[in-house]
């Protein structure tokens, strides 16, 4: 299935003449400097495609002859058409043995083309390039300053160019000769050959006969990872005297499509997120607005515009409530999410959802929904996944966001399925390790967030839903303790202005897990605290608020469960956020007393 809506997706737009997607046998790929010569093979000089965008060098992408796949320790035996990396251009770096392997594996490649391909203009101009005394080309280009950072660079492709032309592997002779050997088969490793036909079959992905692909290209979610589909040649998985791709079938046109659509997700900016380890893409069956806008409602806000995300999300809202904005684009369009994560040297597929907008619409208000609490001003409205996940995070450091995280959440989002338990363990791991900060407004809508699903999700459990902001009546034991506790700190503070630490940082976390142990010194140390404050009105008030506190409470348990501990932390938030609002700015009218 998804290598079958990977197809659908290339096929969709290859369809559109304006998409800017490969052709068969072709691929986008970025060459970072071309050697520009004349149509005598001599050399003009290096030209650097890199532009700089904010911190980053990026080169231009060009529509290419595909590469192909090759590993292991003779790797260095494969080589692209007309393109590569500086290690079979030039033989750099010099002291490098495996270098000079890779470039006579290109000198020898460029030997074995047709006649009729050497004739074109371009082509032919890259043959006089090496055929001809080394001073004239080759030895110059080494010499070229542009070598230095070419080879400082963390990929250097490379390629020739006529000047004033387009480069070499780009002109319509080429491109000519790849659509014809891409229509008769693919070409082999050693450039050009047709691929053994005998070894044919029918496709499992569209059900049609063709010559079956042995390898499957590339498609890296990072440097490590190379490819969805694999097999590895003489494994286990061999069987029946069949060997790697024979084993699963899949045609050479299929394999392309399939490749191609992927990797265009993959390089998409609007279609591909990256949070923590797992890579995210999502496209839909017809073209569509909720397509493009899809990664808006998780990722992190725009620097240039960063009120652009909050927009989309309250369009989302009035398109769920109206039935209008996305789902003019048909609410029924099918939309597809695929989530990745790198596993050795092949791809993990994390999850695969196949809905349609309108369900994935009401899901992601729901999420927004859940994550919805009283909160300062200077708070953003709507909170990004990773803006959650490293606020749960050791030291709130993005490297430490806990592995596989990342992926279940947002498994547990599209899905509308319990928000994973490792993400309420961490919050509160979070909480009791961060003695300066504890509840975050953030870490408080987070753990609101799983236990309202979870109840919600499970009713027979029958746990009152946690409210927006403050609610005295909340039956939770573990909710109304932390407010006692925020009660507690309050008074602390207001009897010692300016104190530089309070219970919080030392009792916190004892008093979230086992209450009976530190409850019964903090209500004594209260006493101390009532008897120094200033105000007897204000004394008054925090007297008359502990009673309504404890009456909901018979006695201190032994011990919170985790459910328990994230109410202690909701009505702790929940109730210093109510000392700070505008009402209690007001004097109390004991005051006057």
């Amino acid at each position: 299935m998804i290598l079958q809506a990977l197809k659908e997706y290339y096929d969709r737009r290859s369809g559109d003449p304006d998409s800017g997607i490969a052709p068969p046998g072709f691929e986008k790929k970025e060459l970072q400097f071309l050697i520009v010569i004349d149509e005598a093979g001599n050399f003009i000089g290096i030209e650097d495609t890199r532009e700089k965008v904010g911190s980053k060098w990026v080169a231009k992408t060009f529509i290419l002859p595909r590469s192909k796949g090759r590993s292991g320790s003779k790797s260095y035996e494969t080589t692209f058409l007309l393109w590569d990396h500086i290690g079979y251009l030039l033989g750099l770096p010099a002291d490098d043995q495996k270098s000079r392997k890779q470039h006579e594996t290109w000198l020898q490649s460029l030997k074995d083309l047709p006649e009729r391909f050497r004739a074109d203009q371009g082509v032919a101009a890259v043959l006089k390039f090496y055929s001809q005394n080394r001073q004239g080309g080759l030895e110059k280009a080494l010499q070229a300053p542009q070598i230095e950072e070419c080879l400082k660079a963390p990929q250097c492709n490379m390629a020739f160019r006529l000047s004033g032309d387009v480069p070499v592997p780009c002109r319509e002779e080429v491109q000519a000769y790849v659509k014809l050997n891409t229509t008769e088969g693919p070409p082999t490793e050693s450039g050009g050959k047709i691929e053994n036909k005998e070894k044919s079959g029918y496709c499992l992905v569209t059900g049609e006969q063709g010559v079956i692909a042995r390898t499957h290209s590339r498609t890296p979610i990072n440097k490590d990872t190379k490819c969805l589909v694999g097999f590895q040649k003489n494994s286990g998985y061999d069987s029946y005297g069949k060997e790697q791709g024979y084993n699963a079938p899949i045609i050479a046109s299929t394999e392309f499509a399939y490749v191609t659509g992927l990797n265009t997700l993959l390089k998409s900016p609007k279609q591909r997120l990256l949070i923590g380890d797992s890579t995210t893409v999502f496209w839909s069956k017809k073209p569509s607005a909720f397509e493009s806008d899809f990664a808006i409602f998780f990722k992190e806000p725009e620097k240039d515009d960063p009120g652009a995300r909050t927009n989309k999300v309250r369009a989302l809202f009035e398109a769920v409530n109206s039935g209008a904005g996305y789902f003019d684009d048909d609410s029924s369009n099918s939309f597809y999410i695929l989530g990745l994560s790198p596993n050795s040297a092949r791809i993990a597929v994390r999850f695969w959802h196949d809905g349609t907008i309108a369900e994935y619409a009401h899901r992601i208000k729901q999420y927004f929904e859940d994550f919805k609490i009283a909160k300062p001003d200077n708070e953003p409205e709507y909170y990004s996944i990773w803006r959650i996940l490293v606020n749960i995070s050791t030291q709130d450091k993005s490297d430490n966001i806990p592995p596989n995280l990342a992926g279940e959440f947002m498994r547990s989002i599209i899905a509308g399925t319990p928000y994973p338990a490792t993400l309420l363990q961490a919050a509160l791991r979070r909480i009791r390790s961060d003695t300066k900060n504890r509840v975050k407004p953030i870490r408080a809508a987070l753990l609101k967030a799983y236990l309202n699903r979870y109840a919600r999700i499970y009713p027979q459990y029958k746990q009152k839903e946690v409210e927006f902001s403050l609610d005295a009546t909340q039956p939770s034991i573990g909710y109304q303790l932390g407010r006692l506790f925020a009660t507690l700190e309050k008074i602390q503070e207001e009897a010692n202005p300016g104190i530089g630490a309070t219970i919080r940082e030392r009792y916190y976390g004892a008093a979230c897990a086992t209450p009976v142990t530190v409850f019964a010194i903090l209500l004594r140390l209260k006493n101390h605290h009532l008897a120094k404050m200033a105000s007897r009105g204000r004394a008054v008030n925090f007297e008359r608020l502990l009673g309504e506190i404890m009456s909901h409470l018979n006695d201190f348990p032994s011990h919170l469960d985790l459910h328990e501990q994230g109410r202690f932390a909701i009505g702790y938030y929940h109730q210093r956020q109510d000392f700070f609002s505008k009402k209690e700015e007001a004097v109390p009218v004991e005051e006057a007393q």
